[in-house]
């Protein structure tokens, strides 16, 4: 029996924020864009979403990475970066290599509890991204979480989460729907993504025909067979799954079902370990060697049954 189709509370009109040139009269659903893969140097233009290469990003703490010679040519080592380690720079780098934006949601309500960021200033921070660092690939929406310990800050619930991550993607495009807004799906259960998957259908959003959407909550128990079991679901929907902070563990479960991930998880190794040989820092937390070194190490300890097409650089 397919499953009850879920529609937003009609209260829930209150999250959407329209620009200001839309007072006053009724705007149409965000135009979709069109359904063809992103145009960057190094990754050839494909029509079916199918043949796209399964992208590691690299996560990184340092907007200068972006520019960095090591991770473009014919390496392309797509990278990760958060709006909260570029908002406010003066001048930003030229990117040699096609990346990532981060929103930095978990940061904003882990830390204020709220989103203290408009969609406007937002939008318009990421148009600057766009076009001053090019070879943005995806951006983030502003999603909302739904941890236990991040309701515990909203003090909200899993579905009014959900339906302002929704409302953010809807008014990101309504700002510029020219930009790679990649939304997210939220939850905890299983039933509750399935629910997600459907409040966006029920604003015309079909997140099959999206050229990839965020999965989140589940970068902290993406080992347990429940998430693997919510990743199983939701790839067999048919939807192209990004998987934000993967670490190796879950990769080995679930890397065949992502058509991307991203990890900073190299860093938080790097910390507890001494310097590798000819480094003179005191640890290599914030070291691009280390960082390559270990993506690559990442990217081979994966079975062979789960490495098709994963670009895995020499």
């Amino acid at each position: 029996m397919p499953r009850a189709r879920t529609v937003p509370d009609p209260s829930a009109a209150v999250l959407f924020d329209l620009p200001a040139s839309s007072a006053g009269h009724t705007k149409a659903a965000p135009r979709r864009r069109a359904r063809t893969a992103p145009r960057n140097p190094g990754r050839p233009h494909l029509d079916d979403y199918d043949d796209i290469e399964r992208d590691s990003y690299l996560g990184t703490h340092h907007p200068a990475w972006l520019a960095r010679p090591e991770f473009g040519g014919s390496r392309c080592i797509p990278l990760c970066i958060s709006h909260r380690r570029l908002a406010g720079r003066r001048t930003l780098p030229r990117a040699v290599t096609h990346w990532l934006l981060d929103s930095g949601a978990y940061s904003e309500l882990y830390l204020k509890g709220e989103w203290t960021v408009s969609t406007a200033d937002y939008a318009a921070a990421v148009r600057r991204y766009h076009e001053e660092i090019s070879l943005l690939e995806y951006a983030s929406i502003q999603d909302w979480m739904c941890e236990p310990h991040i309701l515990a800050k909203t003090r909200s619930t899993v579905y009014d989460h959900q339906a302002r991550t929704v409302a953010s993607y809807l008014n990101l495009m309504w700002r510029d729907d020219t930009l790679p807004w990649m939304p997210v799906l939220q939850g905890w259960t299983l039933d509750e993504y399935l629910r997600h998957v459907d409040m966006y259908a029920a604003m015309g959003i079909d997140l099959t025909a999206e050229p990839r959407v965020g999965l989140g909550s589940i970068c902290r128990r993406q080992s347990t067979r429940e998430a693997v079991r919510i990743v199983e679901t939701l790839h067999d929907l048919g939807i192209r799954l990004h998987g934000f902070g993967f670490k190796v563990t879950g990769l080995r479960s679930a890397h065949h079902l992502l058509y991307s991930s991203d990890s900073l998880a190299w860093s938080f190794s790097a910390r507890h370990q001494d310097p590798m040989p000819g480094c003179r820092h005191k640890a290599c937390s914030n070291c691009p060697v280390y960082a390559l070194t270990w993506r690559n190490r990442m990217l081979r300890s994966l079975p062979s049954w789960h490495q098709t097409s994963l670009h895995t650089p020499s």
